[in-house]
């Protein structure tokens, strides 16, 4: 079973809905117990870095991520979710991340219409199972106005032009994150919610 993690902000019934569409078994999860006791872990989000990781903070769920991750579990941060991987935010000063990717979170570059929202294309930097069945170019569905600056540019799986090419996808060791929505990408974002499923239960 995948566990989505509720830590008070994200569409958490859209990420379960996509996963039940691609046939992916799933559940919206608040308890650390309960993370620990998954196969797999999601960590959505929309809003503020530093209320973000306050909420996990408080809840203990920064610990279970980090936990699920030191296991080897597959996991998977959308949107807000990816940058919490990271060790810092820009975004109204200087936030602590989880440090589970190093590099930072940092605002799209000025004169741009912020946030990005709509339709853009993503650019695969390599292979990878995440991307399996999902042509290269292919456009996917985009809320933000800060992106993920990793240290390391091998960490970048795909990336998206919008003033900057930045990383749209990460991933190392079956830690992914994804800037861009797949509940709200149509047929390809499903299929990578189903690519991730079967990261966690092989068919």
């Amino acid at each position: 079973m995948i566990a989505i993690i509720d830590y008070g902000m994200g569409n958490l019934r859209s990420v379960q809905k996509g996963f039940e569409k691609a046939g992916v078994a799933s559940a919206v999860v608040r308890d650390p117990g309960a993370v620990d006791g998954a196969d797999g872990v999601v960590l959505p989000g929309v809003g503020a870095f530093a209320d973000a990781m306050a909420n996990l903070t408080a809840l203990g769920l920064d610990a279970a991520v980090r936990r699920a991750v030191a296991a080897g579990k597959p996991f998977l941060g959308i949107c807000l979710g990816q940058q919490l991987l990271f060790e810092a935010s820009e975004e109204w000063g200087l936030t602590e991340g989880l440090g589970i990717f190093p590099g930072r979170v940092r605002r799209l570059p000025e004169g741009l219409k912020v946030p990005h929202m709509g339709w853009n294309q993503v650019e695969a930097a390599r292979p990878d199972p995440l991307l399996a069945r999902i042509p290269d170019g292919s456009s996917f569905y985009f809320v933000h106005s800060y992106y993920v600056d990793p240290d390391d540019p091998d960490l970048a799986l795909a990336r998206t032009g919008y003033g900057v090419r930045f990383a749209s996808v990460v991933g190392r060791r079956k830690v992914y994150g994804i800037q861009f929505h797949p509940e709200k990408s149509s047929a390809l974002g499903l299929q990578i919610l189903k690519n991730f499923g079967e990261m966690v239960v092989p068919c």
